[in-house]
């Protein structure tokens, strides 16, 4: 049976340039791109974090575990 696995990452510091860079390392992993929530400050407009969350199916967690071997 398919399985969907999930990963959480927290990002602190919410700019463009660490939001890529999580996205492009988690991606690279094999990783897809789910949904970002952001944490809002209420006495600013920006962001106080981030939660980036991926999907991958156990399926190809296997297939990878298989390859690496």
């Amino acid at each position: 049976m398919k399985k969907t696995l999930y990963k959480v990452v927290e990002v602190m510091t919410v700019t463009d340039e660490e939001l890529e860079k999580v996205l492009n390392v988690w991606v690279g992993k094999g990783w897809t791109l789910d949904t970002i929530q952001f944490a809002m400050r209420e006495s600013s407009k920006r962001p106080a974090m981030a939660f980036v969350i991926f999907t991958k199916s156990e399926e190809a967690e296997e297939q990878e575990r298989e390859e690496e071997e």
